[in-house]
């Protein structure tokens, strides 16, 4: 077997991987919502995933360039922790708090879509006439969803669940955008230690706001273990050695667009489980809007793709 060939290997299960990961955390949050609070939830999922991260900066032995990143650019690291995953997830999880898992996990997906209206200003961008019926097609699946079909009567389970959910995909685009703008200004090469130094200063920020918001949760609760099981399992598989998976996988092939298409899967397995786990009937108004919504993005990256190789981009 040539290197080239083992490694398209390995990057296809590492993305796998990582897919099928993050197919499971819509399930996680629900089950961690059911014991603890969205504040604390936050709280104890940051805390994990940064004591992850330092874990494995130490054994990469690249903690001493984390703390050197970190105090070289304060204000900017500040910035990142204060959009995710402070208020990105604040708001997410609140969703979820409110809606159907089905539904919030749905709405969420569409941040790629928000993205390209985003980059219009912040980047420059056009909008281009696919990238309008991606965006039709996307958010005429979120009032499906939101509405279990009945678009007509506009009938939602929680207005406000459905808007925090549009709003965190807000949060997320920009934060990929201006991490975007920042590595061609800082040419930052690894995530981790991003993510390390945003995590830092996260953990007491959010632990602050769950005493400030809901005090100390009763020790007493009915499924303590399970709901502090379930925010353990965010922390690791949502926010930490998901992406560290997944950008292995991008590192690892040549064919970044094949590898990147996995991710349409996770949405449909993620209904498995929320079905399976959850006991959460999965509507049919659910899968047609979801279809849409995954329609949207399809059209919406071939046109990406077709301009990158007319310019003479990396296919």
């Amino acid at each position: 077997m040539t290197t080239a060939l083992k490694n398209e290997r390995q990057a296809l299960i590492f993305a796998l991987l990582a897919v099928l990961c993050w197919s499971t955390v819509a399930t996680a949050f629900k089950l961690a919502l059911d014991v603890f609070s969205a504040r604390w939830l936050l709280a104890i999922a940051v805390t994990t995933s940064w004591l992850f991260l330092t874990c494995v900066l130490v054994f990469k032995q690249q903690l001493g360039d984390a703390l050197q990143s970190l105090l070289a650019q304060p204000w900017l690291n500040l910035r990142n922790a204060m959009i995710n995953p402070v208020c990105y997830y604040l708001l997410l999880f609140q969703a979820y708090d409110l809606l159907p898992a089905q539904q919030a996990q749905a709405i969420n997906y569409t941040w790629a879509i928000t993205m390209s209206l985003l980059a219009i200003p912040l980047l420059g961008q056009k909008l281009r006439l696919r990238d309008q019926i991606a965006l039709l097609l996307a958010y005429l699946g979120v009032l499906i969803i939101a509405t279990r079909g009945d678009v007509v009567s506009l009938q939602f389970d929680s207005v406000t669940g459905v808007l925090l959910a549009l709003a965190s995909t807000i949060l997320w685009a920009l934060y990929w955008i201006l991490n975007t703008l920042d590595a061609r200004k800082t040419r930052q090469a690894n995530p981790a230690v991003g993510m390390w130094a945003s995590f830092l200063i996260a953990a007491p920020v959010t632990l602050m706001i769950a005493i400030a918001t809901d005090g100390f949760p009763a020790s007493g609760s009915d499924n303590l273990l399970t709901g502090l099981a379930a925010s353990v399992y965010i922390g690791l598989f949502e926010m930490g050695l998901t992406f560290l998976l997944w950008q292995h996988a991008m590192n690892l092939t040549s064919n970044t667009a094949a590898i990147s298409s996995l991710i349409f899967l996770s949405p449909f397995l993620s209904l498995v489980f929320i079905s399976q786990i959850l006991g959460e009937p999965v509507e049919a108004a659910t899968l047609y809007g979801l279809i849409m919504i995954v329609a949207g993005l399809a059209i919406q990256k071939l046109a990406l793709k077709r301009t990158t190789n007319a310019r003479g981009g990396k296919r």
